[in-house]
């Protein structure tokens, strides 16, 4: 006997607005109930005395710390443009823009 009833199942689906068939049913609750049954086994195994983590492993920030260093004068970064305009960037119109 599955751990979710086919009426539960087909709860679950007019709350998603999912159209099932009533075939549909009979599986959907037959697989929900073997996954409730996995989780519930998984949280007999967890102890107490275990904190729960996000990961299995520690995770390290790898990214280097922030340094300013120089950059491109504003010259400098459209000196290779193909077109400016107004010291920016000139780029097509989208969607249809009025000018």
């Amino acid at each position: 006997m599955p751990a979710i009833s086919r009426d539960e199942v087909a709860h679950l689906a007019r709350l998603a607005r999912l159209a099932v068939t009533e075939e549909e049913l009979d599986t959907f609750a037959s697989q929900l109930g073997v996954i409730l049954e996995s989780v519930a086994k998984v949280g007999e195994v967890a102890a107490g005395d275990i904190p729960p983590t996000s990961h299995a492993v520690p995770l390290t920030n790898v990214f280097r710390a922030d340094e300013v260093r120089p950059g491109l004068t504003q010259r400098e970064a459209l000196a290779a443009a193909p077109a400016v305009e107004e010291n920016r960037f000139r780029v097509p119109r989208i969607l249809g823009e009025e000018q």
